[in-house]
């Protein structure tokens, strides 16, 4: 892999080893260079920022914008969503972006999370007591790390029990997309906007002690709102759109790679089995050595920028790698090492600056509670298969396994 800065816009390098050996590749191209120009495998072409220092600036740099209308003319357009799913913070800049993270973070409180710890746990050893009754072998994927968020969402957002298998379904089709059926895609997409404006109308009548209905009571308090300090029905729709996104994908893929890292390291693995009390801050170790998030959400200039020496002209696609960051040994010594103890100041793996993961509380308390009951419960745990036939989906974006096999 060669650096962009020296073989210049028109020849991008091949991603094939981000997909196959992500953190190796990412070594490669962070002593190679602090910016490489790469085709993605959605076939756009992008600016690739790898070192930390550089990925930390960017995050928070203004000029870099999450508002699509900013790419080059004829540029990126990513997948289409019709407006009412679309209007939400992930493509948003100031002065809307902050209204809107104001407005939700009226409702998606601290003690909202915390109240939904001891519901967390009781779906989670409900999923385990499921997976001792059919035996082991067990996906833990498939049987405990998907299962878990996504009933967490549907909880949170009040989606009434018998309207939560078709929601799965739909869920499944958007994050895990077939390519030889591209249809079904739009199919879901459809029906969860049909499911979400019949929900908001529901609610709005009948409102319930859950996250959408003080969402609604936001968009709809006209006299606690400041003139134009309000969110506009597409954003209502498009936030309960992207808590499945940010609440279900995530967490899966944290969970799943945590317990994948802890098989790895089987003495670590003793350690909080012995002392649960210290997986909190194990999961900061385990978001920095293996997160869910390989890369930040494309950001397009405002106006030419320089990252690391590299003049990157405005409206072009810049890709932050947080995976590449958060292994930086400039700023985390020896990053190929599991290493709790570690200073884990400053890691990248929930984003920094004004697009801070707003669900990162809900994360974090997720992903302890579920590695709390799964090694108390099974303190043989172990995978069923040999290391090297486990597969993680084959795309930049989400870095997670496709199915984790074990047995207790």
């Amino acid at each position: 892999m060669q650096n962009t800065a020296e073989t210049g816009p028109d020849a991008p390098i091949d991603v094939t080893p981000l997909l196959d050996d992500p953190y190796a590749a990412y070594a490669a191209l962070r002593e190679a260079g602090p910016v490489h120009r790469i085709t993605g495998n959605d076939g756009n072409p992008a600016w690739l920022v790898t070192r930390y220092d550089d990925v930390r600036r960017a995050l928070a740099d203004p000029r870099l914008s999450l508002d699509k209308r900013n790419a080059t003319p004829g540029g990126y357009r990513g997948f289409a969503l019709p407006p009412a799913l679309d209007a939400n913070l992930l493509n948003m800049d100031p002065p809307d972006h902050t209204r809107v993270r104001r407005l939700v973070v009226k409702a998606f409180t601290p003690g909202r999370v915390d109240a939904l710890r001891a519901p967390v746990r009781r779906v989670a050893d409900g999923l385990l007591d499921a997976m001792v009754e059919r035996g082991a072998p067990a996906d833990l994927i498939a049987d405990y790390a998907g299962p878990l968020p996504i009933t967490v969402i549907c909880d949170l957002l009040g989606i009434p029990q018998r309207d939560r298998r078709d929601f799965l379904a739909w869920s499944d089709a958007l994050i895990t997309p077939d390519p030889t059926r591209p249809e079904l895609m739009k199919q879901a997409v459809g029906a969860m906007l049909e499911f979400y404006t019949g929900l908001i109308a529901a609610k709005r009548a009948e409102p319930g002690d859950d996250l959408l209905s003080d969402l609604i009571a936001v968009r709809d308090d006209a006299d606690g709102n400041r003139d134009g300090d309000r969110l506009t029905e597409d954003e209502l729709t498009s936030l309960a759109f992207l808590i499945l996104f940010a609440g279900y994908e995530n967490t899966v893929h944290l969970i799943g790679n945590a317990v994948l890292t802890l098989l790895d390291h089987p003495e670590q693995l003793r350690q909080l089995q012995r002392n649960p009390a210290e997986l909190p801050a194990a999961v900061e170790e385990f978001l920095r050595y293996d997160g869910p998030a390989p890369l930040s959400i494309r950001r397009f200039p405002t106006e030419d920028v320089e990252i690391g020496g590299v003049r990157i002209p405005a409206g072009e696609s810049v890709l932050l790698s947080i995976a590449s960051a958060n292994r930086d040994p400039v700023r985390f010594p020896d990053p190929d090492v599991l290493d709790r103890g570690r200073d884990l100041s400053g890691h990248l793996a929930l984003g920094h600056g004004i697009h801070y993961c707003l669900g990162a509380p809900l994360a974090r308390m997720e992903a302890v509670t579920a590695l709390e009951a799964l090694l108390s419960r099974f303190p043989g745990l172990r995978l069923d298969v040999p290391r090297g036939q486990l597969r993680h989906r084959r795309a930049l974006r989400a870095r997670g396994l496709i199915s984790l096999p074990v047995a207790w």
